[in-house]
């Protein structure tokens, strides 16, 4: 008689290291989380909180990675996770609707070195996309990849990107540049939340035509 082979071994070589790549592949996948990391990749290379007027190149300007200040955290994980660029982005689209961006700064036109790097500006531009969410208090409604502004007393306007990790109570963390660099801290509710976005779709925004069209 032949004996028959213990399948369950075998079995269990087989399909045990191909469910670990199905995970491995699918957590590489997960774009929110991704987005996280590249934020997070940033701590230990942007040291300085440098708020200082640059000329940049354009498109995907940038400064020296081991400065800047808390929208560049933003900016800089966009481009690794999802290839888009907010200098560009931002530009053509205040191009075409310069009135329906925040006039705080007395320009008349788009300047592609500074609009990009400012929050109000990016606060416009996520919900033009229709990225905004409702604010909440509630620790859970905040996930991996989100991203929050607040204002850090007396009026700075401040972004973060939600982490991954919580403290012991289920808060997530924040990772930021609130002035010493990049840092990953338990700091979500420390200030009044202004804005709440998350991104849903990574094709670039149809921008209106109107009577106030900029040049460059």
């Amino acid at each position: 008689m032949i004996p028959i082979p213990d399948m369950s071994k075998t079995l269990r070589f087989i399909l045990i290291p191909l469910l670990t790549m199905v995970l491995i592949d699918s957590a590489d996948c997960n774009p929110t989380i991704s987005f996280v990391e590249a934020g997070r990749d940033q701590i230990r290379k942007t040291v300085f909180y440098d708020s200082s007027y640059q000329v940049l190149d354009y498109p995907n300007g940038d400064l020296p990675i081991d400065r800047g200040v808390c929208s560049d955290v933003i900016i800089r994980a966009m481009r690794v996770t999802f290839n888009l660029d907010l200098q560009k982005l931002v530009h053509e689209d205040m191009k075409m609707n310069f009135s329906k961006y925040p006039q705080k700064w007395g320009l008349k036109y788009p300047d592609k070195n500074i609009d990009h790097r400012r929050v109000p500006n990016l606060q416009t531009f996520f919900k033009r996309r229709e990225w905004s969410l409702d604010i909440s208090d509630k620790a859970e409604d905040y996930l991996p990849g989100d991203i929050v502004t607040c204002i850090v007393p007396p009026h700075l306007p401040h972004i973060m990107i939600v982490s991954d990790r919580k403290n012991s109570h289920g808060i997530p963390f924040v990772i930021h540049n609130i002035g010493a660099g990049v840092q990953e801290e338990d700091r979500l509710f420390e200030f009044e939340i202004t804005g709440h976005y998350r991104i849903v779709e990574i094709e670039p925004a149809n921008s209106e035509e109107t009577t106030n069209r900029a040049g460059d």
